[in-house]
């Protein structure tokens, strides 16, 4: 019977495709093609839609069991006489209408029985059946041997990949269900999620075109090319190069979570521009999402409101002073013009000088109103009325309006309409991918949806979690003759993982060290990248929290692992800071050169770690935000210390000499006081080595993440 349990458990479980027990855990998604486990269509469970007894189903051992040959055999205790008992009639049960009643809370885990004892119970005891079973059977009627001819296997069927015949299995060791639940959330926040999870993006132009909402949205914004005077079809000049054109997706959403507007937004592949010919400037600001969270901190804890507004076809407001022509787009194309081209007269998303054309513009217009532009991040603009502020911050055409001036936002809104064409979309709910959760607690920020869509794509749904994102002492390396896994793969898969670190620091060091081996990825790098996916199944909704609080001062803890990395020996930078209280900016950085002790190590990240220090504090002064005396640092190493204390310098130093006297500088300024902090309490260490459970989920809560999503 044990042959036959380990048989069956090990079916329920990914194939193993390595030699080692991680290559086993970490198993890739395209085996699932191979093997056809439904890891990846597993679908993401909606309050809306309960957990039926159709999407959990037991397996029954006797079609799981099979010999080397893939023919289905009988029950290992039925061929062996000595564990030969006499076989209970086939009896038929009748099938309630819905045989699993769901929860009180759709996201919780079914209370189905367990494998060990649904098996025990087929194989020790063939006779068993449950109390209602026995009510149904006739005890006087006669058994009979039903016919099934679905399970005879034809010399036909057997020539088949056993994969094929015996079709997909279900996973459901560790369902998705059991780390995300809307339980603890509010009516209006559930519903807002829950419309989110609804709406899907079309992934080309083809399947768009088959759906009408989107059809709709493109020849929407094909007229409003056509009404702006964006181009004009004519033929392609001798010497002139072209420029091609795609179509991108997304929804917008209303603070309810309901859809404002489906947007298909026609983007020009600029990469194909050449310099000097087609562009000459092209630097445009993009919000710096530290500075967004250095302003939901203040909003916070003063309590300021959160408004978000779109602007619709921003880059088509800036004129084009360079000759540029396109390929005749998608939707637009037909015999008549299949040769010709459009030559552009306003800027169009994607192209080199569009931002810059459309950020101009815009920041004509609010310095025109009274606002002053910020120079410790050139997209916020400021405007100070008798001692009442008004914030506005500005990414690409997303807008984010804060400030306890409410006359001043209202006016702001009616100017801005009149200038361009905006859409007001209410209290900030949903920004850049980053969802918004507001009490009177605070202020939650996370990408819950962006990791679900991330596990669904990577088929990791129904993977085992990991307590941890990274393996404790694991140092990656590169190894001469080790297995090359698909670049062009793991590169988005890393691309992705660094823009969810802008809200998860606790996956900030993992990924800082997979994303170094981005040009010659190794499949132990690949599995370093699945762990991470696997942490990321423990804790989707895992987030940022905003809270409100009594400090009003800027706190800094650096630190650096020293000779961390076994390629070059170079060590990692490490710091995080605070803003009244609240986590806002961190990083987890390899240092560009080898440090010869520790104490130097440490000293660099001092260094970078204040430089962040200093930005947060010029950017809050000009905001006219509170301060209350010197940035605090925090550091763990005493040598460090007594080095930045020491007024005389040494030789034994004089490789960091700008260091040092770049922090003795601020020192001497009271600009920032230097203490000691034991490594235990020290809250940059999560972002420079890989932990235990039990400590990296104690620096975890030092961080001040939460969990909204959590069903516990």
């Amino acid at each position: 019977m044990l042959n036959f349990l380990n048989t069956n458990l090990i079916s329920q479980i990914q194939p193993f495709r390595g030699e080692s027990r991680s290559e086993w855990l970490a198993y890739e998604p395209e085996y699932d093609q191979q093997y056809s486990v439904p890891s990846s269509t597993q679908p993401i469970p909606t309050p809306t839609q309960p957990i039926n007894a159709s999407q959990t189903p037991i397996p029954d051992p006797a079609h799981h069991h099979s010999d080397s040959l893939g023919r289905n055999s009988e029950r290992s205790v039925h061929t062996n006489p000595r564990n030969r008992r006499q076989q209970s009639p086939k009896t038929t049960i009748p099938q309630t209408e819905n045989p699993f009643e769901p929860t009180e809370n759709p996201f919780e885990p079914l209370n189905l029985i367990s494998d060990s004892e649904t098996y025990e119970t087929r194989l020790d005891d063939p006779d068993a059946v449950t109390e209602q079973q026995h009510d149904e059977i006739d005890p006087n009627s006669t058994p009979q041997q039903t016919h099934d001819p679905a399970t005879e296997t034809s010399s036909e069927d057997l020539l088949w990949p056993i994969a094929l015949r015996k079709g997909k299995r279900s996973c459901t060791q560790h369902p998705i269900a059991k780390y995300v639940s809307y339980k603890k959330l509010s009516p209006h926040m559930k519903t807002f999620v829950v419309n989110v999870e609804k709406e899907s993006i079309p992934r080309n132009f083809e399947e768009a075109i088959s759906d009408p909402k989107w059809k709709q949205a493109i020849e929407e914004e094909l007229r409003a090319l056509h009404k702006n005077g964006t181009w004009k079809i004519t033929d392609l000049p001798r010497g002139k190069s072209v420029v091609s054109s795609k179509w991108v997706f997304t929804v917008k959403y209303n603070p309810d979570g309901s859809v404002n507007k489906y947007k298909a937004r026609l983007v020009a592949r600029g990469f194909t521009q050449t310099y000097g010919i087609d562009y000459q400037e092209t630097f445009a600001p993009v919000a710096k999402l530290n500075t967004i969270k250095v302003l939901l901190s203040l909003v916070a804890n003063l309590e300021w409101p959160l408004h978000q507004m779109d602007v619709k076809n921003a880059f088509l407001n800036g004129d084009l002073e360079e000759e540029v022509y396109m390929e005749v787009p998608l939707g637009l194309r037909s015999s008549d013009n299949s040769s010709k081209v459009c030559k552009l007269y306003k800027s169009l998303y994607g192209l080199k000088q569009s931002p810059r054309a459309w950020f101009g513009r815009f920041t004509r217009a609010i310095k025109s109103w009274g606002y002053k532009q910020c120079q410790a991040d050139d997209t916020l603009f400021i405007k100070d009325r008798d001692g009442r502020r008004t914030i506005l911050i500005v990414y690409v055409d997303d807008i984010v309006l804060t400030g306890d001036d409410e006359e001043e936002i209202t006016m702001l809104k009616k100017n801005l309409a009149l200038e361009f064409e905006i859409k007001d979309l209410g209290s900030l709910r949903y920004f850049l991918g980053m969802e918004v959760a507001r009490t009177q607690k605070g202020i939650s920020v996370s990408q819950r949806k962006y990791t679900m869509d991330l596990l669904q794509e990577t088929g990791m749904l129904g993977a085992r979690p990991a307590h941890t994102p990274m393996e404790l002492n694991q140092k990656l390396t590169i190894r001469p003759n080790a297995t090359a896994v698909n670049q062009e793969r793991y590169q988005k898969l890393v691309g992705k993982l660094i823009y969810l670190s802008h809200t998860r620091p606790d996956i900030c060091f993992p990924v800082s060290v997979v994303s170094q081996f981005s040009s010659n990825p190794q499949k132990e790098h690949m599995t370093a990248v699945y762990r991470i996916l696997r942490y990321l199944k423990k804790t989707p909704g895992l987030g940022l929290f905003f809270g409100k609080g009594d400090s009003r001062n800027i706190e800094l803890f650096t630190d650096a692992d020293w000779g961390g990395s076994k390629i070059d020996r170079r060590s990692t930078t490490g710091y995080c800071t605070y803003v009244w209280g609240n986590l806002v900016t961190w990083r987890s950085k390899k240092q560009p050169v080898v440090s010869r002790s520790s104490a130097e190590s440490e000293y660099r990240a001092l260094s970078l770690g204040v430089c962040e220090g200093m930005w947060v504090m010029r950017l809050l002064k000009e905001i006219k935000a509170e301060q209350e005396g010197p940035i605090k640092v925090w550091c763990d190493n005493m040598s460090t210390i007594r080095i930045a204390n020491n007024p005389i310098h040494r030789d034994r130093m004089k490789h960091v000499e700008i260091d040092r006297h770049f922090i003795r500088e601020k020192l001497e300024a009271k600009v920032m006081d230097l203490s000691y902090i034991p490594s235990e309490k020290q809250a940059a260490d999560i972002m420079t080595k890989s932990l235990t459970q039990g400590k990296f989920e104690g620096l975890r809560s030092k961080l001040g993440m939460i969990n909204i999503y959590s069903p516990a």
